[in-house]
């Protein structure tokens, strides 16, 4: 009879040992898979990451390029006249449409004037639009007869030919000086011709000089010049 218990006893034992290894062994089978899991969750940032730095820049974090100038770039004897602080100054004009950061420049107040009088604010402020504009300085102005430039702002039915004029300064393709240069002939806006000689600081637009270049705004890079520009009537 002790012997009998004793076998069974034993039986006994080794069936509970044996359910005892089973389970620590489905124990550590399920543990894996959920250590995986957890290792494969702190390696996931690590990847986004890599993801990200590897993914190409937006538009706006791209190099200037196209026509694009800084302010590093601006050159010319006539930039001095500039503001240094304000919305009229090279950093000011920057995020403004060109018809707005001219209005702002103390250079450009008799082009700002000719600008509204042709009813073409809007037009240059386009944000979906991209220009080069030489903008003749104030003196420019005054060296036009003064019954011309007179008719030119105030006469309605000279209006047309404000229109003409204006947009003979204005090329629809943003440019830097360097790519003006290389053109050396530009279509403008009102379809006639401009001739670019020389380069930088020497570089002259149909015989004009150039006072300050490579002006950043928003939709355009500006060349402030010393004369009015005509078109061929």
């Amino acid at each position: 009879m002790r012997t009998y218990r004793r076998r069974v006893t034993a039986i006994a034992s080794a069936a509970t040992l044996g359910l005892l290894l089973s389970a620590c062994g489905g124990a550590q089978e399920d543990a894996a898979p959920a250590q995986e899991d957890a290792a494969a969750q702190e390696q996931a940032p690590a990847s986004e990451q890599q993801n990200e730095q590897q993914a190409p820049p937006e538009q706006g974090d791209m190099a200037p390029g196209g026509g694009v100038t800084t302010a590093e770039d601006v050159y010319g004897p006539g930039c001095a006249q500039v503001p240094t602080d304000g919305e009229g100054s090279v950093q000011g004009m920057i995020d403004d449409p060109v018809g707005t950061a001219a209005g702002n420049n103390p250079l450009l107040t008799k082009l700002t004037a000719a600008v509204g009088a042709a009813g073409l604010g809007d037009t240059l402020n386009q944000t979906d639009a991209e220009y080069t504009v030489f903008a003749p300085a104030d003196p420019a102005f005054d060296e036009l007869p003064p019954e011309q430039l007179d008719a030119l702002l105030n006469d309605p039915a000279q209006q047309q030919q404000l229109s003409d004029v204006l947009t003979y300064h204005v090329v629809p393709k943003r440019m830097t000086a360097e790519e003006v240069a290389q053109a050396g002939s530009l279509e403008t806006v009102q379809g006639g011709q401009l001739m670019a000689e020389g380069e930088g600081e020497a570089m002259t637009v149909n015989g004009a000089n150039v006072l300050c270049g490579n002006v950043p705004t928003a939709n355009a890079t500006v060349f402030v010049i010393d004369q009015v520009l005509m078109p061929e009537m």
